[in-house]
């Protein structure tokens, strides 16, 4: 999902690589096809704030029912209908 900068020892090994891995408005120019992006969020510098507008960007709706999907997970642990 990000190049987490917590697992490097080096500093600047992380900020030479950190901008390696970006879906921007420019990447998704490229695309033969509509793909569907989906993130856990929260997002560094990943996918840049343009592509929230691209009809394939289903993250804040992945985030959403992720809440739903969590909730009824525990009321079914907890034996609650």
């Amino acid at each position: 999902t990000r190049i987490q900068k917590e697992r490097f020892t080096d500093l600047t090994e992380y900020e030479r690589v950190k901008g390696s891995y970006v879906i921007n408005g420019e990447f998704l120019k490229k695309l033969k096809k509509k793909i569907t992006i989906l993130h856990p969020l929260p997002r560094v510098d990943e996918i840049s704030s343009d592509v929230d507008t691209y009809p394939g960007a289903a993250y804040f709706r992945q985030v959403r029912n992720g809440v739903f999907v969590r909730m009824a997970l525990l009321a079914m642990i907890l034996g609650k209908r």
